[in-house]
């Protein structure tokens, strides 16, 4: 399924045969996960009249979503996408339409509601960490998979920012039901598009292995312990980044300052991360991934931790936006080197507890910090969030089967990486597949 390609440049990406109609649908079904986490919020808010019941709800539903989703992911592994994912798929909008439907009748009972988005999490597709497995199929050569994954990345963002505003212009004309079924609708059809698509067809099964742990399987010694630095990483940032929005809300609250100075920060947040993302992509890098990550991670952190010092809104702005800058590479990175960690038939489920440890990550965070902010000074919880991320990289980097950290032969700046070697997505705070 691979094309010689003399320029490792975006472009040469989507110029890969079927990479741009793989990528499109995939970009359809992930826009699901970013227009249903704020459509079923106010769907349940405006069915129950209380806060408490939808929270309880949307929590089950991201739980369920979140902590699952290797277990979904290997079956994915186990069965090849077009048997797991379009059943996952076509199960998942399904239950999102009871939900939409039980959120239009008044007086539906709370149990059915918080059992009902539990089974839809369970049931989300990992689109996310099945596109990027794509990816690695599609893309032996590592210095254009560094880019496919910039540009997947860059994309989630965007998908994240639009998502919501679609949900806007919806509930300013109809009921956030509609939403909803919008949400299940883009699901089907894109996970129906991206199955058929002859790119998929490339990831072959792997057959039933002894476990679903990261270090489960046939993927050789080791295979554990070369994920636990992308895992802890990815975990990290997710801590820091969540942690964000909150802060950002109590240094405007201790200002003076309007709600709309958040949107601004947050704002700030993603363009840094996209612009991040692009740059990391096209910089055709001599280090090894492994020696990045660590890099990464730490410039999250210390950016975040200036931030707390930040005298005024324009200087927390540009300290925000520079932590951007590392959170995409971050990310990516993260993606690259757990891709390279585990044998042929085990890309989906790297990927997915990747995935998995960003949106954990993200739910500790906003709780810590929402903990932390009133019991501490705001410099100071500004400062504990970014020493998450840069405390996550001080964790050894080791390739799989090796049995110290892994030198110059892990990157991928250099030769090609062998193939035995090479290799889904929130899905983001909304949904862990994105």
């Amino acid at each position: 399924m691979s094309t010689p390609l003399s320029r490792p440049s975006y472009a040469a990406v989507l110029r890969v045969p079927h990479a741009r109609r793989t990528f499109s649908a995939a970009l359809v079904g992930r826009l699901s996960y970013g227009t249903v986490s704020l459509s079923l919020m106010l769907s349940l808010t405006r069915s129950t009249g209380s806060y408490a019941v939808a929270g309880l709800v949307m929590a089950l539903f991201g739980a369920t979503s979140v902590f699952l989703s290797p277990y979904r992911a290997s079956l994915v592994d186990r069965l090849g996408p077009r048997r797991a994912l379009l059943p996952m798929a076509l199960l998942y909008a399904a239950l999102l339409c009871v939900l939409a439907g039980a959120c239009r009748r008044p007086g539906t009972s709370e149990a059915v509601l918080a059992v009902t988005a539990g089974l839809a999490g369970a049931c989300t597709p990992p689109l996310g960490p099945t596109m990027r497995a794509v990816w690695a199929e599609l893309l032996p050569d590592r210095r254009l998979l560094q880019r496919a994954y910039s540009v997947d990345g860059v994309a989630e963002e965007l998908l994240f920012v639009s998502g919501p505003l679609l949900v806007g212009g919806i509930v300013a004309v109809a009921s956030p039901v509609v939403g909803v079924v919008l949400s299940a609708v883009l699901v089907a059809v894109g996970t129906l598009a991206f199955v058929t698509s002859p790119a998929t067809a490339a990831l072959r099964p792997a057959g039933r292995e002894k476990s679903d742990g990261p270090a489960a399987g046939r993927g050789g010694p080791g295979q554990g312990r070369a994920l636990l630095q992308p895992v802890v990483v990815a975990a990290a940032v997710g801590v820091s980044v969540s942690a964000v929005d909150l802060l950002v809300v109590a240094f405007a609250g201790e200002r003076g300052l309007g709600d709309g100075t958040v949107a601004w920060v947050l704002a700030a947040l993603s363009v840094g991360s996209a612009v991040g993302g692009l740059v990391n992509g096209a910089v055709a890098w001599s280090s090894p991934t492994r020696a990045r990550l660590p890099f990464f991670a730490a410039g999250v952190g210390l950016c975040l931790a200036a931030a707390g010092l930040a005298p005024g809104l324009g200087t927390l702005v540009l300290a925000v936006m520079c932590a951007g800058l590392f959170v995409a590479p971050a990310l990516t990175t993260a993606y690259l080197i757990a891709d390279e960690s585990v044998a042929p038939g085990f890309r989906v489920r790297a990927g997915a507890w990747c995935n998995t440890a960003v949106n954990a990550g993200m739910s500790v965070g906003a709780a810590a910090v929402g903990l932390l902010v009133e019991r501490l000074p705001l410099p100071v919880c500004f400062a504990v969030a970014g020493a998450v991320a840069a405390a996550a990289a001080l964790v050894p980097g080791y390739r799989r089967g090796a049995a110290r950290p892994a030198g110059r032969a892990g990157g991928t700046g250099g030769a090609a990486q062998s193939s035995s070697v090479s290799s889904e997505l929130p899905e983001s705070s909304a949904s862990s597949e994105s």
